[in-house]
């Protein structure tokens, strides 16, 4: 459809968003990101399952973690969307980046360069 997203979006595709894992989520925000969205299946409508579900309770367990360790939680968002709504994509993806722009850079990358 070849819709735009901002450019610092990196997308990393995955079968199943329930592949997706707490530490990959925590490492990408240890590595520097500023923030992290995933998006999967609508609720329901997973191929394989629970997968969307399980993703689900993986970012509130991250978010969890985060607000535990003074860092906003809305650095980790889920968005579920199907694979028809490209441009559901893209206003998501916009949506992201206005959101962690709003909170500035992340408090971890701070440290991390230290």
């Amino acid at each position: 459809m070849r819709l735009s997203y901002p450019a610092d979006v990196k997308i990393i595709q995955v079968p199943c968003t329930g592949r997706v894992d707490i530490l990959h989520l925590l490492n990408a925000i240890e590595d520097g990101a500023d923030g992290v969205y995933v998006a999967g299946c609508l609720e329901g409508e997973c191929h394989f399952k629970e997968g969307n579900l399980k993703a689900r309770k993986k970012v509130e367990y991250v978010q969890r973690t985060l607000t535990e360790l003074g860092i906003e939680p809305e650095r980790v968002q889920m968005y579920n969307l199907s694979s028809a709504q490209g441009a559901r994509f893209a206003e998501i993806a916009n949506e992201m980046v206005a959101c962690i722009r709003e909170l500035g850079p992340s408090p971890v990358k701070k440290h991390h360069a230290a």
